[in-house]
C-alpha cells in the first residue's frame, strides 16, 4: 500500500526501506549565533534560496504534466501557490534509523498490554460502526482495529504535516522522485474531488494520511464514503470512513471471510524445515498429516493452501499462514507487520499470547551484516541475487540450500550464528 506510516508499520521495517518507522516529531530549530564576528547560522528548517528556486522550477515543469493527468489549472493554482521546500522532510528521509529490532521485540510492542487495552476500548466505543463494517466487507472488526492500532495508535498519531508541501519536496528531491510525483498527483486529485480541503490534507512526512495511513494512490483506489455524507473523510476525528476504507482495501486484496490469517503451530520433531517458507504451499490436510498441530494441541483450522512461517527460525514460534496473510501483506509487505496485525487482532478477540519461547539471546543483523551474509552465500555457490541487505525469498532459498549442505535445519533464518559460520 505504501512505504511509510506513523505507527509500527512502514518505515520501520527494514525490508521495506521504507520502512522504517517515520515518526511525527517536533522540528529542530537552529539557534542563530550572536557572538560578535561569528556568522549567523541558517535556520535548518528554512530552505535556502537555491532549494526554493529549484523547487519552483520543478513545479513549473510539473504543472503541464499534472494538467495532462486531469488536474485542473484552478486546483493547481490553489494547491501550489506559496508551496515552499521543506528541509525537515528531506532530513527525515535521509536519516531513517536502520531497523534492527528482532521479530519478538516487534511483536511485544505490537501486542503490548496498553495496545491491547486501548484496542479493546476502541472496539467497545465503536461497536455498532465496526459491526456494520464487518457485515459489509467481511473483514473481522478485530483485524481492522489492529491495523488502526499499528498505524496511528487508534487515531492519536495521524500526522499534521501539509501533504502537498511534503510530496512536492520529495518529488523534486528525486531520490524516489517518480513515486512521490505519483503521490503528489493523487493528492491533487483528492483535492479536486472535494473530499478534503487543502488545510486539512495533512499526514506523515512521507505522505501517509489519516487514521490508517493511506497513501494518496491507495486512497483514490480504495477509500469509501461509509457515512454517506458525500466525502471520503479519513482525516477527521470520526474514524468511520477510514476504518471502512481499510476493510474495503483488505477485501479488494483477497480477504476470505471465515478463513484465519494464520495460527501458531507446533512442529513434529522430525519436521523437514526445507518445507518452510511462503513459497511452499500445501493443503491443510497435508500439514495435519505431517504432524503439525495448533499450539494449544488442537487440529489445524481453515482450508488450504497454507505455508509454514518461521520468523525466528527453528528455535522460535512457528505459524501456519493462509491467504489472508497475503491480503494483509498488500497493506504492508513486511512479515513482521503482517504478524503484528494478525497477532494483535487475535489478542483483541480474546486469544492468548504466543506460546513458543523465542531465542531472545539473539540479535537482529545490521544492514552491513545482511549484505555480508548475501555476499558470502553467493561466493559459496548459493546465489542470493543482488546483495542489497534485504532478506527476501531469494536469500532465504539460498540460505536454506546452504543449510541443507551443511547438515543444519534448513529454516532460512538469517542469524548472527549463521553469519559467523559462513565466515
Amino acid at each position: 500500500m505504501r512505504s511509510f506510516c506513523l505507527g509500527l508499520g512502514g518505515v520501520a521495517l527494514a525490508a521495506l526501506a521504507l520502512p522504517a518507522l517515520a515518526r511525527v516529531a517536533g522540528a529542530e530549530s537552529a539557534v542563530p549565533a550572536v557572538v560578535q564576528g561569528a556568522p549567523v547560522q541558517q535556520d535548518t528548517n528554512q530552505p535556502t534560496q537555491e532549494q526554493q528556486r529549484g523547487l519552483e522550477a520543478w513545479l513549473a515543469a510539473f504543472r503541464p504534466r499534472a494538467i495532462a493527468e486531469g488536474v485542473s489549472p484552478a486546483v493547481l493554482d490553489r494547491a501550489l501557490q506559496g508551496v515552499t521546500y521543506d528541509p525537515e522532510v528531506i532530513r527525515r528521509d535521509r536519516n531513517q534509523a536502520e531497523f534492527t529490532r528482532t521479530i519478538w521485540d516487534y511483536l511485544d510492542s505490537a501486542a503490548s498490554d496498553s495496545r491491547i487495552a486501548n484496542g479493546q476500548a476502541a472496539l467497545a466505543r465503536h461497536a455498532g460502526l465496526l459491526d456494520a463494517i464487518e457485515a459489509r466487507y467481511g473483514v473481522p472488526k478485530e483485524v481492522v482495529v489492529a491495523v488502526w492500532g499499528l498505524e496511528s495508535s487508534y487515531g492519536t498519531n495521524r500526522g499534521d504535516m501539509p501533504l502537498v508541501r511534503s510530496l512536492a519536496t520529495l518529488a523534486f528531491d528525486g531520490r524516489r522522485g517518480a513515486f512521490f510525483e505519483e503521490q503528489l498527483l493523487a493528492a491533487l486529485k483528492i483535492l479536486q474531488s472535494g473530499d478534503v480541503t487543502a488545510d486539512r490534507l495533512t499526514g506523515s512526512w512521507a505522505g501517509a494520511m489519516g487514521h490508517t495511513q493511506f497513501i494518496p494512490t491507495s486512497y483514490l483506489a480504495f477509500a469509501v464514503d461509509f457515512t454517506g455524507d458525500g466525502r471520503r473523510d479519513i482525516w477527521s476525528d470520526d474514524p468511520a470512513d477510514a476504518l471502512a476504507s481499510t476493510a474495503a482495501y483488505l477485501a479488494a486484496s483477497g480477504w476470505m471471510t471465515g478463513q484465519p490469517w494464520g495460527v501458531e503451530v507446533t512442529l513434529p520433531h522430525d519436521f523437514d524445515y526445507a518445507q518452510s517458507g511462503k513459497r511452499v504451499q500445501k493443503p491443510v490436510a497435508y500439514w495435519q498429516a505431517q504432524g503439525l498441530r495448533r499450539a494449544d494441541g488442537g487440529d489445524l483450522p481453515g482450508q488450504g493452501p497454507a505455508s509454514v512461517l518461521l520468523p525466528g527460525g527453528a528455535r522460535g514460534a512457528a505459524f501456519l499462514i493462509f491467504g489472508n496473510f497475503r491480503a494483509i501483506a498488500r497493506y504492508n509487505s513486511a512479515d513482521a507487520y503482517v504478524l503484528g496485525v494478525g497477532h494483535l487482532a487475535d489478542r483483541l478477540a480474546g486469544g492468548t499470547p504466543i506460546r513458543a519461547v523465542w531465542p531472545r539471546e539473539d540479535r537482529a543483523l545490521l544492514e552491513a551484516e545482511r549484505v555480508e551474509l548475501q555476499q558470502r552465500l553467493t561466493a559459496a555457490g548459493f546465489d542470493t541475487g543482488v546483495a542489497d541487505g534485504k532478506v527476501g525469498p531469494n536469500t532465504i532459498a539460498a540460505l536454506q540450500a546452504w543449510q541443507r549442505a551443511q547438515g543444519l535445519p534448513a529454516d532460512g533464518y538469517a542469524s548472527i550464528a549463521i553469519l559467523k559460520r559462513l565466515r
